[in-house]
């Protein structure tokens, strides 16, 4: 994983893919639309979303990883903390759906890692860090407004 500030994005040099990815970062701005958009085809989108946000023991609170794409996540409005760990650790809730991308894992305890994202910083989610994201930084139900840029992991220079 990768925690940083977005006008830091060039260090990291991944390929075309990363710069596509930040080409889109750095025009959209709190006004974005929610919706998702497409980036280069199905292998670098976006979605543009909303929502309050919540306690790591709320129930409806998602501990996830994915195995095709890596997650570029970053506060538009507000902000939110995502909880990490190791997905090698972790036990499996719902097996791999090819479809979604995606693995659920069973919640049991407060991660070691807590990321907090606000407007102007991002983290980048490889497929071996399970998160939970929609977690509050400063009190639940506060609401934060925020982007994934979902690029296809073959497309990475890493």
């Amino acid at each position: 994983m990768i925690v940083d500030h977005i006008e830091n994005w060039k260090a990291y040099a991944f390929g075309e893919a990363w710069q596509q990815a930040f080409s889109f970062l750095e025009k959209l701005d709190a006004e974005a639309e929610e919706k998702e958009y497409p980036i280069d085809g199905d292998e670098i989108f976006a979605r543009v979303m909303s929502y309050p946000t919540k306690e790591e023991s709320d129930p409806t609170a998602v501990l996830e990883a994915h195995r095709k794409y890596v997650d570029i996540q970053m506060a538009l409005i507000g902000s939110e903390r995502i909880a990490v760990y190791p997905t090698h650790l972790q036990s499996t809730k719902d097996p791999y759906d090819a479809e979604r991308d995606v693995t659920f894992f069973h919640y049991r305890k407060p991660a070691a890692l807590q990321l907090s994202i606000y407007p102007g910083t991002f983290t980048c989610l490889l497929p071996q860090d399970a998160h939970m994201p929609q977690l509050f930084t400063s009190e639940p139900g506060v609401g934060v407004k925020k982007v994934v840029v979902k690029i296809l992991l073959d497309r990475l220079s890493i």
